[in-house]
């Protein structure tokens, strides 16, 4: 069997290290246009602020690990241009030397992740204006601080890469400003805690321009000036597009695979897709949310890694299913952790839910022994039933526990206590 897959990372490389596992036999070839196959996502903002300084901590596997562990070919700077699934041959072009070539396959796995939202506004391509998706991105971005040490940044957008960049820049003493149409940062949480990322945010300097629609962006005395529909621009040495992230899925869309939002790749709860012996999983596909049973689109590295573990069953023969995605996260925020896990109370009422919140304030330890933290838990629960939707905390200690305990109960399906 030859499996050919498009895209290391999460994805593309959990699946095979586990075909490797389950075939010892299976001819296993990942092209990855980048040069790194799998690398801690998270930890890229962390490099950029000093708080990791060796590059390497970034790299879990290079090429040469994979294959001397696994017997995998790790093909790096090298991109599958087209799908012919007609044929089942991929071409192929190595972005080193432009040679382009075809090659065959059994079974496909498409992992091509999701690309940084990049609007279409006047100044985009500026050479100050940056995007952090990549470790080449983060490198980019590290380089140009270093080399010209600005003094201040503003971020378009208040989500993951928003926050942990923009603490990260503040600590090498950077005035940070954050700016974006939402009036909230953090979308998965509600106003009332996110009210409180808010202040910790603002307790350590960081200025927040919520609710502003930014327009476009100039070059203006040797830095960059943001432009707001309707309000007074924000001047910056360096920006940094954190909008978010669209589906990479040109290669799907060619081959004639059905798409659903925002053109992800549709798959069932095999992951495969609408053509047969093409497997798709990570940030460009489209799942079920595991609590409301709607399509949804999740960019996070634990659904990719399961979508990645369950292709790689069903490819060698078992038959192992994608329940769906419950959006589990984490984040840091200075001091401050904030967590949730399933849906927030206005996607809930969105999604036509009757639903109540409790709102919780434990210790992050027994309160009669000394040092505990108190943290802020709101849980989303359907009022009928009392089964329980989703949890958020925010806290200093004992934070990630608590939610994970929340994600378990959510998932087994248990009740808030009437």
């Amino acid at each position: 069997m030859k499996v050919i897959i498009v895209g290391g990372v999460a994805g593309g490389a959990t699946a095979a290290a586990r075909i490797r596992r389950l075939n010892e036999h299976a001819e296993i070839t990942v092209f990855e246009r980048s040069g790194y196959i799998s690398y801690a996502n998270c930890g890229l903002p962390y490099y950029i602020g000093d708080v990791i300084t060796d590059p390497e901590e970034l790299t879990l596997q290079t090429p040469e690990s994979f294959f001397k562990r696994f017997r995998i070919n790790m093909k790096i700077h090298h991109e599958v241009i087209s799908i012919h699934p007609e044929r089942k041959t991929v071409s192929v072009k190595n972005l080193e030397n432009g040679e382009i070539f075809e090659e065959k396959y059994d079974k496909l796995i498409l992992s091509p992740g999701a690309k940084p939202t990049q609007p279409r506004l006047p100044g985009v391509g500026i050479d100050k204006l940056f995007t952090l998706r990549t470790v080449e991105d983060t490198f980019r971005i590290k380089e140009y601080i270093n080399k010209n040490h600005p003094k201040s940044a503003v971020l378009a957008g208040g989500g993951f890469i928003g926050l942990e960049l923009a603490e990260n820049l503040r600590e090498l003493g950077m005035d940070v400003t954050i700016v974006q149409r939402p009036k909230q940062l953090m979308n998965p949480f509600d106003p009332d805690m996110a009210s409180m990322i808010h202040n910790e945010m603002r307790k350590h300097g960081i200025k927040l321009v919520l609710g502003y629609t930014v327009e476009g962006f100039k070059e203006k005395d040797n830095g960059v000036e943001v432009l707001l529909k309707d309000n007074p621009s924000l001047q910056a040495d360096m920006v940094v597009l954190a909008i978010g992230v669209t589906p990479d899925t040109v290669l799907a869309k060619e081959a004639g695979l059905e798409l659903g939002i925002k053109e992800s790749i549709v798959v069932n709860d095999r992951m495969e897709t609408s053509v047969p012996d093409i497997y798709a999983a990570g940030d460009a596909v489209q799942v079920k949310h595991y609590v409301t049973g709607n399509d949804a689109l999740i960019s996070l590295a634990g659904p990719a890694n399961k979508q990645g573990r369950i292709i790689a069953d069903n490819i060698c023969g078992g038959d192992s299913r994608y329940l769906g995605s419950q959006g589990s996260s984490v984040i840091k925020v200075f001091e401050m952790t904030a967590a949730t896990t399933g849906i927030n109370e206005t996607n809930a009422k969105k999604s036509g839910l009757d639903v109540d919140t409790v709102i919780l304030s434990p210790m992050s330890h027994a309160g009669y022994y000394p040092g505990g933290k108190v943290m802020t838990m709101k849980v989303v629960f359907e009022k009928e039933t009392y089964h329980l939707l989703g949890a958020q905390i925010i806290g200093y200690e004992g934070v990630d526990k608590r939610i994970d305990v929340l994600a378990t109960a959510i998932h087994a399906g248990l009740r808030q206590p009437s």
